[in-house]
């Protein structure tokens, strides 16, 4: 039986309104997958991520065991790249591995020229569309942040979902402190010296899950080891300013995080770590 990896990603919840969302995105393609007698070997899920990082954990994740799967299906391709480039490093990754790709609503096969020459067609204007948007957004955007930046309005967050520790409240950012506590001991674990492998491990045999009751892995782990909203500070682009939710540690804490993980980058121009400013911050 082919198996089929099932993807789903949503970055708004505008999109969510306008029939994207993560559950309806995964019973499409679970009939999907009926209707073709696929077997489903996983539904990964990026919720909160735009289409135009390539960074997202779920889709590393399902990216890293595609020896297990046949099969790529989505239910539109923007869902999974909105960078034309992307996309088409992700199709020629799959080709060498012997992997197929489904958009499962524009009915595009992969396996011949046509189809081929469709879905680049597809992604070049998904890729404009995109850019068209973020360029009527940046300034916006950007004036917002420069508003926010050392204010208490830098508990706000800039239009993305909390991360993992942290839950919306009257649109501030506050603290769960269950998830907290995990995140501590992550920091704490990898201080020790031990891989984000063996971390995973010990959670997930403690029964310790994330936020959707997924297991923890490399990728998750190491989204939360490089996110200074732990440590105080949310980031945008160039810009870096504090918000004044409790946090689990403290910036050194943090730069001693991102120092002993660059150590570890085998690519030479990647190992110049974002620091943060360590003076004048109490927990």
């Amino acid at each position: 039986m082919v198996l089929a990896a099932l993807y789903a990603r949503v970055s708004t919840e505008e999109q969510a309104i306008e029939g994207y969302s993560i559950d309806a995105q995964k019973d499409l393609l679970s009939n999907y997958c009926v209707a073709q007698d696929y077997g489903i070997f996983k539904i990964y899920v990026d919720d909160g991520f735009s289409g135009r990082n390539d960074k997202r954990p779920a889709y590393r994740e399902m990216m890293a065991e595609m020896d297990e799967w046949d099969v790529m299906v989505v239910l539109k391709m923007d869902r999974i790249h909105r960078n034309s480039r992307n996309f088409m490093n992700m199709m020629d990754e799959l080709g060498r591995h012997g992997k197929q790709f489904i958009s499962a609503t524009e009915n595009l096969d992969t396996t011949n020229a046509m189809g081929k020459f469709v879905m680049s067609m597809i992604q070049s204007i998904a890729q404009l569309e995109s850019e068209q948007i973020g360029e009527r957004t940046y300034v916006g955007m950007r004036e917002k942040a420069e508003t926010m930046r050392n204010t208490p309005q830098g508990s706000r967050t800039l239009g993305f979902n909390p991360p993992y520790g942290y839950l919306l409240d009257g649109g501030l950012m506050t603290a769960v402190p269950e998830e907290l506590r995990v995140v501590r001991e992550v920091f704490d674990e990898y201080l020790a010296g031990n891989s984000l492998a063996k971390i995973a491990e010990s959670l997930n045999r403690s029964g310790l899950r994330t936020r959707r009751g997924n297991r923890w892995t490399v990728y998750n782990l190491s989204t939360i080891l490089h996110n200074p909203v732990y440590a105080g500070y949310l980031r945008w682009e160039d810009l870096t300013f504090r918000h004044y939710a409790e946090t689990p540690l403290d910036p050194v804490t943090f730069n001693r995080v991102q120092t002993m993980a660059m150590a570890k980058e085998r690519n030479p121009s990647k190992r110049s770590p974002r620091l943060l400013p360590e003076e004048d911050f109490e927990l």
